[in-house]
């Protein structure tokens, strides 16, 4: 039985898992945490098919440039002396533009639909509660640039064979009827989803240990070792791993852990916040995206995941409050009868979302060792494309036809 070993537990490295001990490998799963600290576990749970913008797109520099002199702005990249960032920052300027936004819309938008009917699979099968909810994802607006920027989105949508309807602020209403208003209007994301992160991650721990792959937490990878065109042996301190297939599927981590195979892979950790209130009386029963304010909202087993900010910066462990402060603070312009508290620090979760400069994610083998899958650099959209990567990254390493064309994700790109 071939042997395949996965650096990193969250989501799309466990949904390699799935599909790989499906295939009939003998899989282990290698993570330097605990796996429940990761952003799988901490995201807004969207599952969104309507996110076929990547974020190197044209206006992003210039808003990126207004919002950071805003402390409380939804993005922000920490000033310093970073040779990664400024690298990251020119490929960024570089696609930025309407030529790259045009050709990523297509492939986004495969590997979401992919992903969301591998979701709608695995609900049916025995043990997979999750939470899986198609009831949309409302983008509401309160300005009438936002809405003609949302009109423009749901109008190339609509091109691409997604389902969405443009509604003003009666029809929104009607949809939350429970919900105090104060917007001009939204989009609705029909075709996106949500879930419950918890359960999914768990659900899939449970599965997988109870299915014979093996799952090893707390041990970070020292060092990768090589015979030429092939890995040969991963150490983790003093354990040594030994397989046939390695994949690394280690978020923002990846660049150090790439690295050891003399591999670049150009990301920057977007840190994001996230944080949970109980909502007993299920007024928000659709998943809501304040538009100006980029904050996701999202209903969670009887409880409201409130999440938002995009900060490109070393990984850290630092909590900006200014930052949190401003999700609090923009929840009641959209919604007046929703006033989240400002949450104590040991109650804000973050994460740190592998961004790569493209805003495509890396999914792919590699020129330089041929028995390695490169799978990561999913931004915000890691639990939302986690599926469809994991079943890819099995087709991968059975060397059978993938499900979906992998040119624009190749790792390797410029």
């Amino acid at each position: 039985m071939s042997k395949v070993l996965i650096i990193g537990g969250g989501i799309v490295g466990l949904s390699s898992a799935y599909y790989l001990q499906k295939k009939g490998y003998q899989v282990t799963v290698l993570d330097k945490g605990d796996i429940t600290d990761n952003c799988s576990f901490g995201n807004a749970g969207m599952i969104v098919p309507s996110h076929f913008v990547p974020l190197a797109a044209p206006g992003m520099i210039s808003q990126g440039i207004r919002w950071m002199f805003n402390s409380k702005s939804p993005f922000y990249v920490r000033p310093s002396v970073n040779g990664n960032l400024i690298k990251w920052g020119l490929k960024f300027v570089k696609h930025a533009t309407a030529k790259h936004l045009a050709n990523s819309a297509e492939p986004l938008r495969d590997l979401s639909l992919l992903s969301k009917k591998l979701y709608e699979d695995l609900a049916k099968e025995p043990g997979f509660e999750f939470e899986l909810t198609n009831n949309g994802i409302l983008a509401f607006y309160k300005t009438e640039k936002a809405g003609e920027e949302e009109a423009h989105l749901a109008a190339r949508a609509i091109e691409l064979g997604l389902d969405m309807a443009v509604l003003s602020a009666e029809q929104c209403k009607a949809l939350q009827p429970d919900l105090k208003l104060d917007v001009l209007g939204a989009v609705h994301y029909r075709c996106d989803a949500h879930l419950y992160p918890a359960k999914l991650m768990n659900a899939l721990l449970e599965f997988l240990t109870a299915s014979g792959v093996k799952i090893i937490k707390n041990k970070e990878v020292t060092k990768i070792e090589t015979s030429g065109n092939r890995i040969t042996r991963v150490f983790a301190g003093i354990d040594v791993h030994e397989a046939d297939q390695y994949v690394i599927a280690t978020g923002s981590w990846s660049p150090a852990v790439a690295k050891m195979v003399d591999l670049n892979i150009s990301l920057m950790p977007g840190k994001g916040y996230s944080f949970m209130e109980v909502e007993p009386t299920n007024r928000l029963t659709i998943p809501a995206l304040l538009c100006e304010a980029r904050v996701a909202i999202t209903p969670m087993n009887g409880r409201i995941r409130y999440g938002g900010t995009m900060e490109l910066d070393k990984i850290n462990t630092r909590i900006n409050m200014q930052r949190v402060k401003g999700i609090v603070e923009s929840v009641p312009q959209y919604f007046p009868d929703l006033n989240p508290a400002i949450p104590n620090q040991n109650d804000i979760w973050y994460g740190f979302r592998p961004c790569s400069p493209d805003g495509l994610p890396y999914i792919g083998k590699t020129e330089k060792k041929q028995n390695l899958v490169i799978a990561t650099g999913h931004g915000m959209m890691g639990l939302s494309l986690g599926p469809a990567t994991g079943i890819l990254v099995s087709e991968l390493i059975a060397e059978t036809t993938t499900s979906l064309n992998l040119d624009a994700f190749k790792v390797e790109r410029k």
